[in-house]
């Protein structure tokens, strides 16, 4: 499946994430709907240098700072400077990227 960054917030409307996204997309996905507990439970899910930049942010987002470094450098990844909208965008594009 191949789905464009519009395409993926426009998903946003429906009840339920689009079929086929990796488990950090769809930690994404529940995290743009507010509903951070989901969005944790699918980052830590995938157990990869992906899972763990979205489980950075997640935690960047929740402000455990320490927490967050310890995820961005199990993702290979600097603590991000960016707006934490900004951070989502990225990486969502990132992954959408990679699928």
């Amino acid at each position: 499946m191949s789905l464009t960054f519009d395409t993926f917030k426009e998903s946003l409307n429906a009840a339920a994430p689009p079929d086929g996204l990796s488990l950090a997309l769809q930690a994404l996905w529940y995290d743009a709907k507010d509903n951070w507990g989901t969005a944790h439970e699918y980052a830590q899910q995938q157990d990869d240098e992906l899972g763990a930049w979205v489980h950075a942010y997640l935690h960047r987002k929740e402000g455990d700072i320490p927490n967050a470094d310890y995820w961005y450098h199990r993702a290979a990844k600097p603590m991000s400077e960016l707006s934490l909208e900004g951070e989502w965008e990225a990486i969502v594009q990132a992954l959408l990227n990679d699928q």
